[in-house]
């Protein structure tokens, strides 16, 4: 497969973090591959700008940083203007399709939405927005297998809230599938 670059964005308390570190940890731990994760944030508890960089290898990761990225997941309006600029000509996108609005599509990317947060409120908690679109990547995406990402966030995720995530992986992984085929 080569290498992969994955940049996830958004703003704090929507758990971009946490999405950067299990895709990694499926890929690496659960696939058997190689992964490194870098990431940014500003000064503020929630609310601000944050980045996740996740460089994914069949080999050895010789450099941890994002520079032609390949799948973008933005999750903030803010993010897609900061970020897309960065995306391949032939780049995934995948957006939070409620709190982002696109200006641009390059012809050759392809671009998946979904209602990340309404899905994560359905499914009881808007906190777990993130392991939908985990889900949702997974499925449109197929750079991880279900079965390790299930693991990764399985193994991720605060104690006691797994069933929960769980769910909301599930419901964003059926929300792929449904709108846009295997």
């Amino acid at each position: 497969m080569g290498r992969i670059e994955v940049r996830i964005g958004g703003f704090g308390g929507q758990g971009i973090i946490l999405m950067g570190i299990v895709l990694g940890k499926a890929y690496a731990i659960f696939e058997g591959k190689e992964a490194t994760l870098t990431q940014s944030f500003g000064p503020e508890a929630r609310g601000g700008a944050c980045s996740a960089q996740v460089v994914l290898e069949d080999t050895r990761v010789l450099y941890p940083y994002t520079t032609n990225v390949d799948i973008l997941v933005v999750m903030s309006q803010e993010a897609y203007t900061t970020y897309y600029p960065k995306l391949k000509d032939d780049g995934i996108l995948l957006i939070e399709d409620e709190l982002v609005k696109l200006d641009e599509v390059k012809p050759g990317q392809k671009v998946y939405g979904i209602p990340a947060t309404r899905i994560a409120e359905e499914v009881g908690r808007r906190m777990v927005l993130n392991i939908v679109m985990l889900g949702f990547l997974t499925a449109v995406t197929k750079v991880v297998s279900r079965d390790a990402m299930r693991k990764a966030v399985e193994s991720s995720v605060p104690s006691g809230t797994e069933e929960l995530n769980l769910k909301a992986f599930d419901r964003g992984y059926q929300y792929g599938i449904e709108k846009y085929g295997e």
